[in-house]
């Protein structure tokens, strides 16, 4: 498994676009395959930093999935909005591999 890590440079006076376009992610990238763990937008420190965050199984995987992005109805939509409304002023993909698990289990008193 492999985590791709989006870091989004957006316009500080449309977040709340950056913030639609996330929750449409938050529909269509799920249904293409990869396991969304969220978007997260600017709230303190920056306010045009950015992050997408997903699990995927492999790069095989995530190029299959990037093409049923591109067919998907809402993804098209999607990536046509970002185009138009110009929110996203630079955008970079990381991908790692977690390697610190397996994670102890946090003890309560």
């Amino acid at each position: 498994m492999i985590t791709c890590f989006i870091r989004y440079e957006v316009d500080p006076f449309k977040r709340e676009a950056f913030a639609e376009y996330a929750r449409n992610w938050g529909q269509a990238i799920p249904r293409c395959g990869a396991d969304l763990i969220g978007y997260f937008g600017p709230h303190e420190g920056s306010a045009t930093t950015a992050y997408g965050v997903y699990n995927i199984e492999n790069l095989a995987a995530y190029e299959a999935y990037r093409a049923r992005l591109v067919d998907d109805p809402l993804g098209r939509a999607n990536y046509e909005f970002a185009r138009k409304e110009r929110f996203i002023l630079k955008e970079d993909r990381l991908f790692l591999k977690l390697v610190s698990g397996p994670h102890a289990e946090l003890v309560r008193s």
